[in-house]
């Protein structure tokens, strides 16, 4: 997670926060009194009721907004927290990015009373999302190396019920496929810097599919392709909700 001392300088620009997504994060949370947050990056998400944020970068850590909860610079494998520290504990668009899943998944069940949600994406539908279809697959053969699968994610849990994530048309939060129907936000430098699958590919590999990208919308390609997503106002790219009641 130390990748976001480098990569998430300016994260907090174009991460924010997705209303319709966040209320089916905190619906999944439950009737929790207390939430720790694991993976918090610049906090988005965090209900009121967030007790303590995890982030290992400080980075992240100096992006959180006046008046969020206390922040911990730890790592997700190595929590300096009692068992039962919390109702729930939440872990959002991270555990792509922990060095040791099992260890990781293992503090979450110590610390969390009642409930685990996991929010995080299933690599065989994302594989088909459109940008990296026809466009970056060297982005898809990066991802092919870090997700995880979500049945493995259940299995870790002990049990869990998975809950798809429709994505909406115009979503604030842009993580990797929030821009399926916005594809020239794809060309901006600083969006990619906010998708860790496009920063960590790297510019120099992602060129020539840019350029392709960018040459299809000036020519009226895409639109002609992708004609059946213009009047869609979500779209299910393949994020998912791990929930699981201990």
């Amino acid at each position: 997670m130390t990748t976001y001392d480098s990569i998430g300088v300016a994260y907090s620009y174009t991460r924010r926060p997705d209303p319709r997504v966040a209320v089916q994060i905190h619906e999944a949370l439950g009737d929790a009194a207390t939430v720790v947050n694991v993976g918090a990056g610049a906090g988005s998400y965090e209900p009121p009721q967030t007790m303590l944020a995890v982030e290992p970068s400080s980075v992240m850590i100096s992006q959180r907004p006046a008046g969020s909860a206390r922040a911990l610079q730890a790592s997700a494998e190595s929590i300096p927290l009692a068992d039962d520290s919390a109702d729930a504990v939440m872990a959002l668009l991270t555990v792509h990015h922990w060095t040791d899943l099992e260890a990781g998944i293992g503090e979450l069940l110590r610390i969390a009373r009642r409930r685990v949600v996991i929010f995080t994406w299933d690599q065989t539908t994302y594989r088909r999302f459109w940008l990296l279809d026809e466009y970056l697959p060297e982005a898809a053969l990066f991802d092919d190396t870090r997700a995880v699968a979500v049945d493995r994610l259940a299995a870790l849990l002990g049990g869990a019920r998975i809950e798809t994530v429709p994505i909406p048309h115009d979503c604030t939060d842009g993580f990797g496929a929030a821009f399926w129907r916005r594809p020239e936000a794809y060309l901006d430098p600083q969006v990619r810097a906010g998708i860790s699958m496009l920063a960590q590919t790297g510019e120099e590999v992602l060129r020539p599919g840019l350029a392709r990208l960018s040459d299809d919308l000036s020519s009226g390609l895409w639109h002609e392709r992708h004609t059946d997503l213009l009047n869609r106002e979500t779209l299910d790219v393949g994020y998912r909700l791990v929930i699981a009641d201990l």
